[in-house]
């Protein structure tokens, strides 16, 4: 390491920061969980990919929390639209059943996914879903 000049005391150099970053990371568990509690706005989508694959596509519509959006914020927007995928059998069976105005939970992950379009390569952000529950029926 070499040594610091007189015009580099008092300044942290940007390999120590980054390795400060690093300890501190390391010693905190990184974790990548999500548990949504909601309505379903639309019936479920599935759909069999090139691959052969099956991919299950549905909403969760989830009321955001008073306060949401920082102090002083307008609350314009009330509901969060949550996108969900699953290529889990059971989930897909289940979300498949689910009817619009059904209060559901589902637990995953939040995944980036990407995927070929006409225009490119393109990619979105959802949640993975390996667990799924209906709560309550929609009322008749």
């Amino acid at each position: 390491m070499r040594r610091a000049r007189p015009a580099d005391r008092g300044r942290v150099r940007p390999q120590e920061v980054v390795s400060v970053e690093t300890r501190v990371v390391e010693d905190v568990e990184l974790v990548n969980e999500v548990r949504l509690v909601g309505r379903v706005p639309v019936p479920a989508d599935e759909r069999v990919l090139p691959s052969g694959d099956v991919l299950c596509s549905f909403r969760v519509a989830v009321t955001r929390q008073p306060g949401a959006g920082g102090a002083g914020a307008r609350r314009r927007q009330q509901v969060d639209s949550l996108e969900c995928v699953t290529w889990n059998g059971r989930v897909r069976r289940s979300a498949v059943s689910w009817q619009v105005g059904d209060v559901v939970e589902v637990t995953g992950a939040l995944r980036r996914r990407f995927f070929t379009t006409a225009g490119g390569t393109a990619s979105r952000v959802e949640v993975e879903v390996s667990g799924a529950r209906r709560l309550r029926r929609a009322p008749s």
